[in-house]
């Protein structure tokens, strides 16, 4: 498996520190989420107007970009135009950084059917393939809100052309939030992930930073999610593709530092092998 870090977790961070810091501790890639103050990188000068300097700084370093991930959600009916033009923005950037890979948010609204909003995504997918350019990346659903549980995205993959889509799977939240085994997102959906996320956390219902199911993000391996399940199952599947350290500094600021974080996730999976 090929390590990246998301900028999730370095909001200060300068690209000059997270191409040194990911070098020095082992990192293979960079999955950008937000850079400094802006969260749309296609909307920040770096990787707009001078994509191709900050491009070769990255790759300058011995790094990759693994993937950009981005806010579209593709069954909200009414974000169709929005959608599009940010994937119009991305697919220029992917195409500048070399990236393959462009995560999306199924998202949508809870009033309608699964089946219905599913139709919805299929569309707004289909309307982004016709960009140019967009049917040479891997456009990746995240397990995330209205989709975390595996037998949904299976709906929504339905209706999604597989040469072009796949799953990312954000493991903490298919164990948290849909009850599922990391055995069983893998029954379900080992087909079609060719990204992973990977975070852990406690829960402490009582803590100021908590998330909205009450756990509190922290280093990996020290936590009570199984994490070391998750990467065991993922051997057994035969993966060997991008693992993603989510640590989210941007959302959660009282969690660890990302100077202590993004070595403890590396040393972490390295003693899992």
């Amino acid at each position: 498996m090929k390590l990246a870090l998301s900028t999730l977790g370095c909001p200060e961070w300068d690209i000059e520190q997270i191409c040194s810091v990911g070098r020095e501790v082992g990192y293979d890639g960079i999955d950008f989420r937000g850079y400094q103050e802006q969260l749309d990188v296609t909307r920040h000068p770096l990787f707009a107007e001078q994509s191709d300097t900050t491009a070769s700084k990255i790759a300058h370093m011995g790094l990759r970009t693994s993937a950009f991930s981005s806010s579209i959600r593709l069954c909200d009916a009414d974000a169709r135009e929005a959608n599009v033009t940010e994937a119009e923005r991305l697919v220029e950037v992917a195409t500048a950084f070399d990236a393959d890979r462009i995560r999306v948010f199924g998202g949508g609204d809870s009033d309608r059917s699964t089946d219905e909003l599913a139709r919805i995504g299929g569309d707004t997918m289909n309307a982004i393939l016709d960009i140019d350019g967009a049917s040479d990346l891997r456009w990746m659903v995240e397990t995330h809100d209205e989709w975390t549980s595996s037998q949904d995205c299976r709906r929504l993959l339905d209706e999604l052309p597989e040469e072009h889509t796949g799953i990312l799977w954000d493991a903490a939240h298919t164990i948290r939030l849909a009850d599922e085994t990391p055995t069983e997102t893998l029954d379900i959906l080992g087909d079609r992930i060719e990204y992973v996320h990977i975070k852990d956390a406690v829960l402490d219902m009582s803590h100021d930073d908590a998330t909205d199911d009450g756990y509190v993000y922290t280093l990996p391996g020290t936590g009570d999610l199984p994490m070391n399940d998750v990467i065991a199952a993922l051997h057994d599947d035969g993966y060997d593709g991008w693992l993603a350290y989510e640590h989210e500094k941007r959302w959660h600021p009282s969690i660890p530092e990302p100077e202590e974080a993004f070595p403890a996730f590396v040393d972490w999976f390295r003693s899992l092998e």
